[in-house]
């Protein structure tokens, strides 16, 4: 096969987005270019690698297989232009991809965990929806990510091999009042009465649901502001602009004038969190860092 290295990173790049458009933007490259790479990687490899779809674009078994291949080489391209350069790494980086709420209660202890028994190890981070890190995972762009999943806990995608996954905890959804007001005083509220609640959601990646309302909720939503960011979330909360779910664990950090109620008159909404790799032995690096995780959920 003559496979260039851009047409690698075009194959890595569509492994994580999803789609030719979106990897064309992260690379710098028209999507017409990008069309002519994955083009061309399929006449090379003389096998079908893409799958095109409604929901975007997926790698067939033979695309998934050259991706594999694929990591190993970019990685040892990396290696070989640090060689030539004399540049010497003197840390252990890893990637680490975190779903949006994980960050606030997670993050910060692991970090200082780090800090203090594996200082050699340099954390760098994204943050994303769950789908998107896996693909991230998948496509080798990160090391390793901090998920979450909900009951029945299926397997995070259907490409094998399956992800090597650890569970890190388990926490309840509960919805977040003001302080003040109709709620204040209260350790819980009946489902029927969030019915006329004001919500404050994150448009989710997929089938338009949206996170922050709750999922058994009796009726239409009324969303009245929308916004990924938590801290935005959790202080128009405090500010009495609405209500929304957030997990349990979130409780130490939350903002001045916010309170959590527990939802009676429904099932119990629970959430796992998970941290992913790719399957296969584990670096040193990534145990460390996977332990100092588990060690601060």
């Amino acid at each position: 096969m003559d496979i260039s290295s851009t047409g690698l990173r075009v194959l890595r790049q569509i492994a994580e987005s999803g789609s030719f458009t979106a990897a064309a933007a992260r690379l710098g490259y028209t999507q017409s270019a990008v069309s002519r790479q994955a083009a061309a990687l399929e006449r090379s490899a003389g096998a079908v690698l893409f799958e095109r779809r409604p929901d975007g674009v997926r790698l067939t078994p033979a695309g998934l297989t050259l991706l594999r291949h694929a990591r190993t080489i970019l990685d040892c391209l990396t290696a070989a232009e640090r060689d030539l350069t004399g540049t010497v790494p003197r840390t252990e980086p890893v990637r680490l991809g975190l779903f949006l709420s994980a960050g606030a209660a997670i993050l910060p202890p692991a970090l200082a965990r780090l800090a203090a028994t594996d200082p050699q190890i340099t954390v760098t981070t994204i943050e994303g929806t769950t789908p998107t890190l896996v693909r991230a995972l998948r496509a080798g762009s990160i090391d390793l990510a901090v998920l979450t999943s909900r009951p029945p806990h299926r397997p995070l995608d259907g490409e094998s091999p399956p992800l090597h996954v650890e569970t890190v905890t388990d926490t309840e959804l509960v919805v977040a009042v003001p302080s003040t007001g109709a709620f204040a005083g209260r350790t819980a509220v009946h489902v029927d009465e969030l019915l006329d609640a004001r919500w404050i959601a994150t448009p989710a990646s997929n089938s338009g649901s949206l996170l922050g309302v709750w999922p058994g909720l009796p009726g239409r939503p009324h969303v009245v502001h929308r916004t990924r960011d938590w801290l935005t979330k959790l202080h128009l909360v405090a500010g009495g602009f609405g209500v929304t779910t957030v997990p349990s664990r979130l409780s130490p950090v939350l903002p001045v004038g916010v309170s959590l109620l527990r939802v009676e008159g429904a099932p119990p909404e629970l959430r796992r969190v998970l941290v992913a790799r790719l399957p296969g032995r584990p670096t040193p690096a990534l145990t460390a860092v996977t332990r100092a995780i588990t060690s601060a959920a």
